[in-house]
């Protein structure tokens, strides 16, 4: 697979044929395939969901065994905005945009120059070099040998991040006809798995869904014993198997119990692994393969949960999950300010696959639908 951070020629370098030498790239340390199956996954559940479900059940508050801390105290006033907490998790990438924009477009005049300058910085925050030709074209249209104030820049690269995510900002629909509405949750170890069904369970709850969650990730004694803490928090039945047990018969139990109880939506957890991993990938492929022997329609929806800390490994874990467990859209997770958010453009221009929700926290609010306006918005630094 080529390395998307492979530079192609700038846009006025191909217009006049000059290159420009390619931005050092950021070298990423590649855990051993070794080490990172058998690394824990560090998934907090927080203290409680202030839930309530149909007909009035409050949901439990039985305390977590995995909070090691009392959470912080929200600020005065009440509970940070989405919207504060969604700029504050992308601030590293819109840091490095913002201070390269400005930088650039400060006291000089647009050109070829300014130009490749610009088309280097959005490269190396991983927004793609496809869209960031795009973004460089649009800028660029118009105004040679203009002044150009930092700020119209970032409002160009707004416009045009909006336009490259807004056709896969797509909600996750449950269909009602399909009882019960299978969800398999995948992705690599520590990407957030677990703690995403957690949050996406007290959703359907809030929803007045009935809930079953099956803990597949039989790998991890912790991850079993941390869904049935979600389970206790959602009021929702967990189907678990001993530690080391096979996934495959546990989603096949799983289907059957949810089958018998007429419940709206199964969730699935499955063990964290690495894409190049032959051996674990081939098991998820029969987890795929015994759930479709019961149900040839599921599972429903297939869920890659991205940790958006990764940056450009993400676009190979989407390849790779896709072919094997059919991916249907994406979660991405952990944008606390360290995220490199840029690399979901990258994956919005390659894969077109929807993007259903993102994660700004551990918090069971932290979760929201994926709008592509203000994501768009915050990674360039606006208001």
């Amino acid at each position: 697979m080529t390395d998307e951070t492979e530079k192609k020629p700038g846009f006025f370098s191909r217009l006049f044929g000059r290159e420009q030498p390619a931005p050092a790239s950021e070298p990423a340390a590649e855990p051993s395939a070794a080490a990172e199956a058998l690394a824990p996954e560090t998934e907090a559940v927080p203290e409680s969901i202030p839930a309530v479900g149909p007909g009035g059940f409050r949901l439990p508050e039985t305390p977590s065994p995995f909070a090691e801390e009392a959470p912080a105290a929200e600020p005065a006033g009440g509970r940070r905005s989405w919207w504060t907490r969604l700029k504050e998790g992308l601030s590293r990438s819109s840091s490095a945009i913002g201070g390269g924009i400005t930088d650039i477009f400060t006291k000089r005049k647009l050109d070829a120059d300014t130009l490749e300058e610009l088309e280097d910085i959005l490269v190396q925050a991983d927004l793609g070099v496809d869209v960031s030709s795009r973004i460089v074209e649009a800028v660029g249209k118009g105004r040679y040998g203009k002044d150009i104030a930092p700020e119209e820049v970032k409002q160009i690269l707004a416009a045009e991040v909006e336009r490259a995510l807004a056709p896969v900002a797509r909600p996750l629909v449950i269909d009602a006809t399909k009882k019960p509405f299978v969800i398999l949750m995948v992705g690599v170890n520590g990407s957030g798995k677990t703690t995403t069904i957690g949050k996406l369970a007290a959703k359907f709850r809030r929803e007045g869904k009935s809930l079953m969650l099956a803990a597949g990730d039989t790998f991890r004694a912790a991850a079993i014993e941390q869904l049935k803490v979600w389970g206790d928090r959602t009021g929702a039945p967990v189907v678990s198997r001993p530690q080391g047990a096979d996934a495959a018969g546990l989603a096949f139990d799983a289907l059957t119990q949810a089958r018998e109880a007429e419940t709206d939506v199964l969730l699935i957890d499955t063990a964290g692994r690495l894409q190049n991993r032959a051996e674990l990938m081939a098991e998820l492929e029969k987890i795929v393969r015994v759930i479709r022997k019961m149900d040839a329609s599921a599972p429903h929806a297939v869920l890659l949960v991205l940790d958006a800390t990764v940056g450009q490994n993400a676009l190979s874990q989407a390849e790779i999950f896709g072919k094997i467990a059919g991916v249907t859209g994406l979660v991405m997770t952990k944008l606390d300010g360290t995220a490199r958010g840029g690399i979901l453009v990258a994956l919005a221009a390659k894969f077109g696959l929807p993007v259903h929700f993102i994660g700004v926290g551990e918090g069971v609010d932290d979760l929201e639908p994926f709008e592509a306006r203000d994501f768009a918005r915050a990674i360039a630094g606006l208001e």
